[in-house]
């Protein structure tokens, strides 16, 4: 299976999101933000990224842009999982490098769907 990175600020979210994947039987790690995250993807290459929006210390389109500049995330596909739903934040994300997006509240199996496609196009 794969190895995952999952990022927000709300713990609740964080812990929802790797059990649901880790009962798929993914390796998940989290992170509480985007800078957190960005140390985390320097020191380890994931299959995928999962990350919220709006947070503090880098945000996800901040972290998305961020992680494509380093030559070893330049394919990892990044999903990310928001209240946002606006057009312009949406293109903005996908510009900085974002591939999906899967809108909160999710219930397990969309998450699980998101993830699976994307990860079978890669």
């Amino acid at each position: 299976m794969a190895k995952i990175l999952a990022v927000d600020d709300m713990r609740s979210m964080r812990e929802l999101v790797k059990s649901v994947l880790e009962k798929r039987g993914h390796e998940v790690h989290i992170c509480e933000d985007g800078e957190a995250a960005l140390r985390y993807a320097r020191s380890q290459v994931v299959d995928l990224v999962i990350s919220d929006i709006n947070m503090p210390n880098r945000n996800g389109i901040e972290l998305a842009g961020a992680l494509r500049q380093l030559p070893e995330y330049a394919r990892v596909p990044i999903l990310m999982l928001t209240t946002e739903d606006a057009q312009d934040v949406k293109n903005r994300a996908r510009a900085a490098g974002a591939n999906g997006w899967i809108q909160k509240p999710f219930n397990p199996d969309r998450l699980i769907h998101a993830v699976d496609k994307t990860l079978a196009r890669k």
